[in-house]
């Protein structure tokens, strides 16, 4: 498991009270990482950066399946790369099998890219020669995997693939979304729908987490 380190400043990292979210994002574990860049600048007390799931939803705008394998498929990468020590972000090399443009794979490399420090060409460009993270981010290669996260200081990899068809939705989601996209939906009907959208991605994480049929880690 990735080890889990204490904030220093507790009242800087709590959130707002008038955010309202799924209670089952808290459960979902936490990715704690040493980042040297945020260290050097203060950001955090010996560079210690904490990522929960309500950051990625917060990245992205919303919670769904992807959003969920995406963070999910990291805390199961970072987890086996450094078994006994903390994940060094910017650090890390991450390659994804299909092309930026493809399906949801620029909201999956979004939501990796925050929690590595790993980016393309359009990235942090360092400071006098250092903490440099582009060309850390890849996409179309060949793999059979998904996503390919690399130590660059030991250069160890892992392939994470993941298959959320293994988690079926509720029958009635289809339907519903379609009301609810169409301004027909009830608010009952609302309310339902957002239940049961929620309820697949708490299944993702939490029932099926670590199953092997949904993620599977594979050392290259």
């Amino acid at each position: 498991m990735l080890l889990l380190l204490l904030q220093y400043d507790h009242h800087a990292n709590e959130k707002s009270s008038c955010v309202k979210y799924p209670s089952f994002f808290d459960e979902v574990p936490k990715i704690s990482l040493y980042d040297p860049l945020a260290e050097l600048l203060g950001a955090t007390e010996q560079g210690i950066l904490q990522y929960g799931y309500f950051d990625a939803v917060g990245l992205a705008g919303h919670s769904c399946p992807t959003v969920a394998s995406a963070y999910w498929a990291t805390y199961k990468a970072l987890s086996a790369l450094y078994p006994d020590s903390t994940p060094v972000r910017g650090d890390i090399r991450v390659e994804l099998r299909r092309d930026s443009a493809s399906g949801v794979t620029g909201v999956i490399a979004n939501v990796v890219s925050m929690l590595t420090g790993a980016m393309s060409d359009s990235g942090f460009k360092g400071i006098g020669g250092r903490f440099d993270r582009r060309e850390r981010l890849f996409f179309a290669v060949d793999m059979q995997g998904e996503i390919r996260y690399t130590r660059l200081d030991t250069n160890q990899a892992v392939e994470v693939a993941f298959n959320l068809q293994r988690v079926p939705a509720s029958p009635r989601l289809t339907g519903l979304l379609a009301s609810c996209l169409s301004n027909t939906a009830s608010q009952t009907e609302t309310t339902e729908f957002r239940q049961l959208w929620q309820e697949r991605v708490r299944c993702i994480l939490l029932d099926h987490g670590n199953d092997p049929a949904v993620f599977s880690v594979t050392q290259i």
